[in-house]
C-alpha cells in the first residue's frame, strides 16, 4: 500500500449558502445526524489540531466506517481528495470531494485512559480522552450508540507517519489555519466526533483547539 498521498483541491461552495455551522470548542464530544447527498465541511481553524471521527449508518448503526474496507479500497492508508470511506458492509459512506490539508490519517486511532497510561505515565490515566468523549456523546443524545460500536477512526488532520520499519509514530500535523476537507454523505449517517483533547503528543500542538462544520444540501452543492 502507498503511504502518501496528497490531492489538494479547493471547493467550489460558498460558506454563506451552507445551511448549518457549528463550531465545536477545543477537547469536547458532539454526536449529530448527516443526511445523504449533504456535503460537510470540517475547518481546522487555528492549524495543527486532531479531530476524531466515527461515521454510522443512521437507520442501522451495525453498519459503521472500516478502516479495513477503506485501505484496501483505495490501497493506502492516508485519506485525501477522492478517496471513499468505505463500511464494515462494503458500501461507501461518504467520498471526500475537497481537501486543502492533504492527507488524514487511517492508523493511529482514538487516544484512551490505557494508551495514555502505556504511552506516557500512570499519572495520565485520567486526563480526558477521546474515547471518553466518544461514550459521553453516546450518552447525551439517544442513537442507538454504545461501547460496543466503538471501532477504529478516521482522524481528520493528523499526521502519523509509517516508519522505515514498519511502525507508527505521532509528528507535528501537516494542516495549518483555515485548512479544511470536505466529504459527500452516501447515506444517511450518525457522525460522531471527539475533537481530540490530547495534550501528550505534537498531533495537537500541545494545544487543542476549536473546529468548524459546515453542511450544505444536495439542492445547494
Amino acid at each position: 500500500m502507498s503511504d502518501v498521498v496528497s490531492h489538494l483541491k479547493a471547493s467550489t461552495l460558498d460558506p454563506a449558502r451552507a445551511t448549518f455551522r457549528h463550531r465545536q470548542p477545543a477537547g469536547e464530544p458532539w454526536l449529530t445526524e448527516i443526511k445523504a447527498g449533504q456535503v460537510l465541511r470540517i475547518v481546522d481553524l487555528e492549524g495543527n489540531q486532531a479531530v476524531d471521527i466515527l461515521f454510522y449508518n443512521r437507520h442501522e448503526v451495525g453498519e459503521h466506517y472500516s478502516a479495513t474496507d477503506t485501505l484496501l479500497n483505495q490501497g493506502g492508508i492516508y485519506l485525501s481528495t477522492g478517496s471513499v470511506l468505505m463500511s464494515n458492509e462494503g458500501r461507501p459512506m461518504l467520498t471526500i470531494v475537497a481537501d486543502t490539508c492533504g492527507r488524514h490519517d487511517t492508523l493511529g486511532g482514538a487516544c484512551a485512559a490505557e494508551s495514555n497510561t502505556v504511552r506516557y505515565a500512570l499519572q495520565k490515566k485520567f486526563m480526558h480522552s477521546c474515547r471518553d468523549n466518544y461514550l459521553l456523546a453516546m450518552a447525551q443524545v439517544d442513537a442507538g450508540l454504545s461501547k460496543r460500536d466503538l471501532v477504529p477512526n478516521v482522524n481528520f488532520f493528523m499526521n502519523v507517519p509509517v516508519t522505515a520499519d514498519g511502525g507508527l509514530k505521532f509528528d507535528d500535523g501537516v494542516s495549518a489555519p483555515g485548512k479544511y476537507v470536505e466529504m459527500r454523505a452516501e447515506m444517511d449517517l450518525w457522525m460522531l466526533v471527539s475533537n481530540c483533547p490530547q495534550l501528550n503528543n505534537p498531533c495537537n500542538a500541545y494545544n487543542p483547539t476549536p473546529v468548524e462544520f459546515l453542511i450544505w444540501e444536495a439542492c445547494h452543492v
